[in-house]
């Protein structure tokens, strides 16, 4: 089966869509978890579940962006791109916590900065759950 140029735009515009749903899920449970560590554990709890969650969200909207515009090309993202860019991902993710480990110091919260940390990486579950699938491609009957 080959893909018309209908079926790849209707393939990109969805990807886009998915994308920012995505982004949005992971940013609404970062706010919602630190705003629930902030309530049970005080303010150093709140930026430790925010900071935890920043870990893990800032290089995936980076990679999600790099991945969005990659949908306005020809050709799209290569595997190997797709690839490197997950090891990167992780490696920044993996480096900013230790960044967050030296400079935060005695007032990072670490159980606080897991919550925050699952939160942003179990983010897409909301859209598993209850996002709908705006664009769809029309049956031929």
């Amino acid at each position: 089966m080959t893909l018309t140029d209908a079926d790849l735009a209707l393939i990109n515009v969805r990807a886009r869509l998915e994308l920012a749903q995505v982004v949005f899920a992971q940013v609404a449970t970062a706010v919602f978890v630190a705003l629930l560590a902030w309530l049970i554990g005080g303010f150093d709890a709140g930026w430790s579940a925010l900071a935890g969650s920043a870990a893990y969200f800032v290089p995936n909207f980076l990679f999600a962006l790099r991945l969005f515009l990659a949908t306005f090309r020809p050709g799209g993202s290569s595997p190997f791109i797709f690839l490197v860019g997950e090891f990167l991902k992780v490696g920044a993710a993996v480096g900013l916590l230790w960044l967050l480990a030296h400079v935060g110091g005695e007032r990072v919260v670490w159980l606080a900065v897991i919550a925050g940390l699952i939160a942003a990486l179990k983010g897409y579950m909301l859209v598993l759950m209850f996002g709908k699938r705006a664009v769809s491609r029309p049956t031929n009957s």
